[in-house]
């Protein structure tokens, strides 16, 4: 759930939410207060767009996703000989966002020399791990791959961010892909667990594989997919403008629930 609160009264909003699920959706709502209709749409990246206005005045907003998917474990990658592909020319361009110095793009590539695509994935992703601490608070949504790096510190979008960014310069398509992570995959059936919004990558390599560096994991039956794009600015839960005061307060909150066993 996202609760928008204004400091006074917005009097016009539009926005676009991307918190859809992208995969084996078994249902799904979404639910915005003032009550307003809500259209829905695929965009460029595939993925499923909500878009609604409130045209009258409002001091909040809230919006409540809901849905039940059914997620797989690991899939093993199949070692593929990947010849180039014209449509994927984007995912292996550098975007604000992705962008590295020469000298870090040439630390990329010696991470593919004498490894298959997956190995040289792998050894990014601990890469960016081993540089990179976890640190909630200590960036934020405007900071860039570069920059990550330089700190050494960073939260999850960093992470995936740097790691796409080293993916492309080592000659690996890649994109950003945002979405849930329950934290606790043992928790009993029916328990609802406090979860997080979540981000990781995927690296073509005749098929896409996804790689969680924060984890250092594999992705798997814990995570969600919901978006998938370039970097974080082509798929935020929430985007939108709006007519009024200047300043606003936003609180996220996911809950995650199994529903059946692993």
């Amino acid at each position: 759930m996202t609760h928008v609160e204004y400091d006074g009264e917005a009097h016009s909003s539009y926005n676009e939410l991307r918190m859809t699920p992208a995969h084996n959706v078994l249902s799904s709502r979404i639910k915005v207060t003032p009550a307003v209709p809500v259209y829905t749409y695929e965009d460029y990246w595939g993925t499923k767009v909500s878009a609604f206005d409130v045209s009258e005045p409002h001091r909040s907003l809230t919006v409540e996703a809901v849905s039940r998917v059914e997620t797989s474990g690991r899939r093993k990658p199949r070692l593929a000989l990947v010849d180039p592909d014209p449509s994927l020319g984007e995912l292996l361009s550098r975007t604000p966002m992705t962008a590295i110095n020469p000298d870090l793009e040439d630390l990329a590539r010696t991470q593919a020399v004498g490894r298959d695509p997956h190995e040289t994935a792998e050894a990014i992703s601990e890469l960016v791990a081993a540089r990179v601490e976890y640190m909630p608070g200590s960036t934020g949504v405007q900071t860039s791959a570069q920059e990550a790096w330089d700190l050494g510190q960073g939260v999850c979008q960093d992470m995936a961010q740097l790691t796409a960014g080293l993916l492309r310069a080592a000659g690996l398509p890649a994109r950003y892909v945002s979405g849930y992570l329950h934290p606790r995959p043992s928790a009993e059936i029916g328990e609802p667990v406090v979860g997080q919004s979540h981000a990781w990558v995927e690296y073509w390599a005749g098929e896409w594989l996804p790689l969680d560096p924060t984890n250092r994991t594999y992705v798997g039956e814990a995570h969600v997919v919901v978006a998938r794009g370039r970097d974080y600015s082509d798929v935020p839960p929430l985007k939108g403008i709006y007519q009024g005061p200047p300043e606003s307060r936003q609180e996220i909150t996911v809950t995650v629930t199994r529903l059946g066993p692993a």
